[in-house]
């Protein structure tokens, strides 16, 4: 084959067995301050993007529109995270979950919950009466 030596499959080195390789795991303090973050901030989901650098908290409770601050540290994370919290009003949000009105027939009555639920046919629809 094009571009292969003789070192055998499955082995970064020859001799050497995978397992030796060295792991890097990138980040790792900064991914250890997302999670307690993310534990000190249970209302909150906390990640650490890899590619940007910068730490993300997306709110998890019910809000209007999704609600997502981002800071390059975990302090000022923290801070806009607190802010967030402080500026949030629950007015916004509806008290009572609306209602579901019973589905309406074509004669303007409403539907039995039987046959609006499984509709039950005598006749097949392609077969021939006999």
């Amino acid at each position: 084959m094009i571009g292969r030596g003789a070192r055998e499959p499955g082995r970064h080195r020859d001799g050497r067995p995978y397992t030796t390789v060295h792991r890097r795991l990138w980040d790792g303090p900064a991914r250890a301050e997302a999670e307690r973050l993310g534990q000190a901030w249970p209302a909150w989901l906390v990640l650490y993007s890899l590619g940007r650098r910068s730490f993300y908290a997306i709110a998890t409770w019910p809000a209007p529109a999704p609600l997502m601050v981002t800071d390059d540290t975990a302090e000022g994370l923290e801070e806009r995270m607190h802010d967030v919290e402080t500026a949030f009003t629950w007015s916004d949000l509806p008290l009572v979950r609306p209602t579901v009105s019973p589905p309406q027939s074509r004669r303007g009555g409403t539907v039995p919950q039987a046959s609006a639920a499984a509709p039950y046919h005598l006749r097949h629809p392609y077969r021939r009466a006999a």
